[in-house]
C-alpha cells in the first residue's frame, strides 16, 4: 500500500506494465525517483539530457506499442522534453511525460526555474494537466495513460515537487491500463462508393503508409484483386516493403521515380493510412478514396472523391468482395518493370568504385547486407535517412524508426537506445548524421551507462549537407553549414564504446562486421563525400533553375573547387531517371 504521492506514482506505472523510466533526476522529482529506488521494480534509464530521454521512450514506445514513460525536473529540466514529445506525439506514440514542478505555493510568484509545464506542452499532448493536490492523483495519472494508450500521443502530468510527497489518497485501483487494437470498417454504402470508382478505373494504384501496419495480407490481396501497383510512405516502408510483388518504391522527396510514376499515371489512387504531406506529388487527375481510422486526417492533403473512416486491416477486407474480377494488367506490369530498372540504377550508384571520400550509398547498402534480418535502424534526418529510405530493405522481422514527421536533427541516436533498452537481445544500428550526431554527443555515455549494445554508423561529411542541398536547389550559396568535426571513434572510445574509423572504402565491409560482431556497444565514423547528390524523383523547373543558378555563383564567388568536386563524385555515376 503507497503512503505517498510518489509511491502511489510508481505502483500504478508498475500494474500498468511500465518496465522502465527515461529520465534525469532533480530536486523536485526526488520522492519520485526515491520511491523508484526503493521499490526496484522499474529501471531508471538515467540519460544526459532531456530531449535524448524523450526520444528514447518514443522508439520504445514505437518499437513495442506499450506505454513508455519520460521524467524530468522542474522548469528548464522537463523544458528540455520539448522536441522529443514534439516527434513522439506527431508519431502518433504512446507516451508519459512526469514532469515535476515547482513548489505549489509558489507557482505564480516567478520563483527560481518556475515555468509552466500544463502551458507548454499543450500543443505536443492528447492531455496535460497540473495537479495542485494529492486527491487528483489517481484520476488525473489514469486518465493521462488512457489518453496516451487510446489516443496514441503524448500525455503529460505536471506534479509540483512538494505534493510528490503528500499522502496518498484511498481510493480502489482501476483496471491495468494496457494498449488495444480497436476494428473499425466503413458501412456498406460506403464501401461499395469506393469499389464503384476502383471498378470503372482502368489504372488503379496504392499509397500506404503507417496506418497499413498489421495488415501487410489485406493490402496485398486488395492490390492482387486491383492489379495495381504498392508506393509506400517513409513511415509505410517497414510494414509493406517487405514479401510484396506489388511493391513499386517510394514517392517523395526521398523516393522513387518509379513510385512517383504510378502515382503520377493512375486515374484511381486508394490512400491506405497515409498522412503523406507533399501535395506536388499528387496525381492531378486521378479519382482519390482515402482510408483512415481517424477521420480528421482525410481530405487534409488532396482532395477526395471517398472518405472511408476505418482501420486498414477492417476496411481492406471488406472491400475486397467487392472489386470485380479479371482486371487489366497492364499498369501493375508496367510500373513494376520500370521500379525494377530504377532499382538496377541505384543499386549501381552504390557500390565500391574504390574513390576517397566513400560514396554514402555504398555504406547503406552494407549496412543492409550485413545487418541481422531483425535488425532495427534509426536513421538521422538528412540524408542518412536518404540513403536508409533508398537502401535498407525491410523483412517482416525488420523496423526503421526515425523522426519522419517531426523532422528533427539528432533524433537517430537516443531513438536507438530506447529500441535497445526495449529489446537488447535485438541487433539495432543507427544510421547518424555528423550533425545530428554531435547535437546531442553527450548521450554517447549514456550508452555505456546502462549498458546498452546499439550500433552507430555515423556518415561523416564533414557538413550539414541535406541543408547544402536545399541551398544548391534555391541557388543559393552555402553558408553555415561547415562541420570541423573530432574523430568520433577515438570519442567513442574514450566513453566506453568500441569506436572505428573509415577512410578508405576498401576497409568499410570490415570495419562493418567488427563493429556487428562485438558484444557491446560500437561506433562507425566513415568519411563520407560531402558533394554526393540525392536526386527527388520529380525535379520542378525551379529546382533546376536554382541548381544553375547554384553553379554560376559559386564560380564566380571563387569557389569553383566546390563544382568540381560535386562533379568528380556525381558525374561518372549515372542518375537514375
Amino acid at each position: 500500500m503507497s503512503t505517498n504521492v510518489a509511491e502511489l506514482f510508481v505502483e500504478t506505472l508498475k500494474t500498468a506494465g511500465v518496465q522502465r523510466i527515461w529520465g534525469l533526476p532533480g530536486d523536485s522529482l526526488n520522492a519520485f525517483t526515491e520511491a523508484l529506488r526503493r521499490d526496484e521494480g522499474i529501471r531508471w534509464m538515467h540519460m544526459r539530457h532531456e530531449e535524448s530521454a524523450a526520444f528514447a521512450a518514443g522508439a520504445e514506445a514505437e518499437l513495442t506499442g506499450e506505454l513508455a514513460v519520460v521524467a524530468g525536473s522542474c522548469g528548464p529540466g522537463n523544458l528540455h522534453f520539448i522536441n522529443g514529445l514534439f516527434d513522439a506525439h506527431r508519431s502518433r506514440v504512446p507516451v508519459l511525460a512526469i514532469a515535476s514542478h515547482i513548489p505549489l505555493a509558489e507557482i505564480g510568484s516567478g520563483y527560481f526555474q518556475e515555468t509552466h509545464p500544463e502551458n507548454l506542452f499543450r500543443e505536443c499532448s492528447v492531455y496535460c494537466e497540473l495537479v495542485s493536490d494529492a486527491s487528483q492523483i489517481p484520476w488525473v495519472l489514469e486518465n493521462a495513460m488512457r489518453a496516451a494508450v487510446n489516443e496514441r500521443g503524448v500525455a503529460v502530468v505536471v506534479v509540483p515537487g512538494d505534493v510528490f510527497f503528500q499522502e496518498a489518497p484511498d481510493r480502489r485501483p482501476s483496471a491495468p491500463i494496457r494498449a488495444s487494437i480497436a476494428h473499425v470498417r466503413p458501412d456498406d454504402d460506403e464501401l461499395r462508393a469506393a469499389a464503384d470508382i476502383l471498378n470503372a478505373a482502368k489504372k488503379v494504384t496504392i499509397l500506404a503508409g503507417a496506418g497499413v501496419a498489421g495488415a501487410h495480407a489485406d493490402v496485398l490481396a486488395l492490390a492482387e484483386k486491383l492489379q495495381a501497383p504498392i508506393v509506400h510512405a517513409l513511415r509505410g516502408k517497414p510494414h509493406i516493403e517487405y514479401d510484396n510483388p506489388y511493391d513499386v518504391g517510394m514517392t517523395g522527396l526521398l523516393g522513387f521515380a518509379s513510385g512517383y510514376r504510378a502515382m503520377d499515371k493512375c486515374d484511381a489512387l486508394l490512400m491506405l493510412g497515409s498522412d503523406f504531406p507533399y501535395r506536388q506529388f499528387y496525381p492531378a487527375k486521378a479519382k482519390v478514396i482515402q482510408v483512415d481510422i481517424r477521420g480528421s486526417q482525410i481530405g487534409r492533403r488532396t482532395p477526395v472523391d471517398v472518405a472511408l473512416v476505418g482501420d486498414v486491416r477492417s476496411t481492406a477486407a471488406a472491400l475486397l468482395p467487392m472489386i470485380a474480377e479479371g482486371r487489366a494488367d497492364k499498369h501493375l506490369k508496367g510500373s513494376v518493370a520500370h521500379y525494377q530498372k530504377t532499382r538496377r540504377e541505384l543499386d549501381d550508384l552504390a557500390g565500391n568504385d574504390g574513390k576517397k571520400p566513400i560514396h554514402p550509398q555504398y555504406v547503406a547498402r552494407l549496412v543492409d547486407e550485413l545487418a541481422a534480418k531483425n535488425a532495427v535502424f534509426t536513421a538521422d534526418v538528412g540524408t542518412p535517412v536518404v540513403w536508409a529510405a533508398r537502401y535498407l530493405r525491410m523483412t517482416k522481422e525488420r523496423m526503421l524508426l526515425g523522426s519522419f514527421v517531426h523532422g528533427s536533427m539528432a533524433n537517430a541516436m537516443p531513438q536507438a537506445l530506447g529500441a535497445a533498452a526495449a529489446d537488447p537481445a535485438r541487433q539495432v544500428v543507427a544510421l547518424a548524421g555528423d550533425g545530428g550526431l554531435a547535437m546531442l554527443m553527450g548521450d554517447l555515455i549514456s550508452i555505456t551507462q546502462n549498458d546498452l549494445p546499439l550500433k552507430i554508423v555515423v556518415f561523416n561529411n564533414s557538413s550539414l549537407n541535406f541543408v547544402e542541398l536545399e541551398m544548391k536547389a534555391a541557388g543559393i550559396l552555402n553558408f553555415g553549414t561547415d562541420l570541423h568535426n573530432p574523430n568520433f571513434a577515438d570519442v567513442a572510445t574514450s566513453v566506453g564504446i568500441t569506436g572505428i574509423r573509415v577512410e578508405d572504402p576498401a576497409e568499410l565491409e570490415d570495419a562493418l562486421q567488427r563493429a556487428f560482431a562485438v558484444p557491446g556497444a560500437a561506433l562507425v565514423d566513415v568519411v563520407v563525400a560531402r558533394e554526393e547528390l540525392s536526386i527527388p524523383p520529380a525535379i520542378t523547373a525551379a529546382q533546376a533553375k536554382g541548381f544553375t543558378l547554384w553553379a554560376l555563383r559559386t564560380v564566380m564567388s571563387g569557389r569553383a573547387d566546390e563544382l568540381l568536386d560535386l562533379a568528380d563524385v556525381n558525374l561518372v555515376r549515372r542518375i537514375f531517371s
